[in-house]
């Protein structure tokens, strides 16, 4: 489901979501190599107007990645070593936009967010979310909270000891 549906159907997840990638500006996306084996590069989601679109330079290994394979996980960036600030994480499939509105939608997004405007010859891809995790670290306490959600079984929490 894109975005806008994801913000319908899990209202406690998908704040959480938009404020850690709003937060840093920037995410990790894991996508498969030809190979099989994992890339992880560094992203800036974008969340316009219902979708979640991710920009990528033309002909980047991560979009080349998608190209052949649109499984993928958008990690948001973890910048103390203690995690305070949460982490999420969104699975799915990143969908080539062909539609030339949704990529106008990015390049308008993208100026606003970072003043400058999206390079011309420039991959965009809406996100579509099958499944999130919203992680949370409570040292004091000695436990994390692990919020994850899908369509078929909704939100669900579960308490772990940690570290």
């Amino acid at each position: 489901m894109i975005w806008e549906a994801f913000q319908a159907a899990a209202p406690e997840m998908a704040p959480l979501a938009a404020e850690q990638f709003a937060r840093t500006g920037v995410a990790l996306l894991g996508t498969l190599r030809r190979d099989g084996s994992p890339r992880i590069s560094p992203i800036e989601p974008v969340i316009a107007h219902g979708p979640l679109l991710l920009g990528m330079m033309w002909h980047s290994m991560k979009a080349l990645d998608l190209l052949r394979d649109p499984r993928c996980v958008l990690h948001s960036a973890v910048t103390s070593v203690e995690g305070t600030e949460g982490e999420c994480k969104l699975y799915g499939r990143a969908l080539a936009a062909q539609d030339t509105e949704l990529r106008a939608r990015h390049h308008r997004a993208f100026t606003e967010h970072w003043g400058s405007s999206a390079p011309a010859s420039f991959h965009v891809f809406s996100l579509e979310i099958a499944s999130a995790a919203y992680i949370t670290y409570d040292g004091d306490a000695g436990q994390m909270l692990v919020k994850r959600w899908n369509p078929q079984m909704g939100l669900w929490e579960i308490r772990r000891p940690y570290p």
